[in-house]
């Protein structure tokens, strides 16, 4: 997969849908970005640090379940620039869809049944989960749901503004070095 560098933040303090100097590129949201770039650039302070660790022990989890083939999109306020915006708060939480390719007769095990309530993954990683399986779909049911999601995270509800999302591979080759890599930053401490 061929990623590209995090977007800065637009004026209005969300990712743009797409590079104003290059508005036909293939390079837009949805964004396809590494874990480590995913870290570097949300990983400011302490509560965001605190919602990416509660992010990468969901992926985590996801790995230990066999969830390893497909990727993830990633948006909220997490993305956004909320501690300037007219909210002035940190972000609560991250919302994630998760687009797996699920393994060969996959049925969790009950120690994994929790990955599928809403409420308790939020409540242990502070991700705001919802899944689509890649591998049961037809690929007019796929359409129709990656357009659901397109449409519901183009845009803030609030006030419609159109904004970009970024995508991560499900896979587990990176997850060492992002965890490594905000264990750094959560040593370095404060705000950046």
């Amino acid at each position: 997969m061929t990623t590209v560098r995090i977007p800065n933040w637009n004026r209005a303090g969300v990712l743009p849908p797409f590079i104003p100097s290059r508005p036909v590129s293939q390079d837009r949201s949805p964004y396809r970005v590494t874990l480590s770039d995913l870290i570097e650039h949300f990983g400011t302070t302490p509560a965001r640090r605190k919602i990416l660790a509660g992010f990468l022990g969901f992926r985590a989890a996801l790995h230990d379940m066999g969830f390893v083939d497909g990727f993830q999109w990633l948006n909220g306020s997490f993305t956004e620039r909320v501690e300037q915006s007219r909210l002035r708060r940190p972000p609560r939480d991250m919302d994630v869809v998760t687009f797996v390719r699920r393994p060969p007769a996959f049925k969790p095990a009950e120690h994994h049944r929790y990955l599928f309530d809403t409420d308790a993954v939020r409540a242990r990683f502070l991700t705001d989960s919802y899944y689509v399986a890649l591998d049961t779909q037809s690929q007019e049911e796929l359409v129709t749901v990656c357009t659901y999601w397109y449409s519901m995270w183009s845009h803030r509800r609030r006030d419609l503004l159109w904004k970009g999302f970024l995508q991560i591979d499900l896979g587990p080759g990176q997850d060492t070095v992002a965890r490594e890599r905000l264990a750094s930053l959560d040593a370095l401490g404060g705000q950046s």
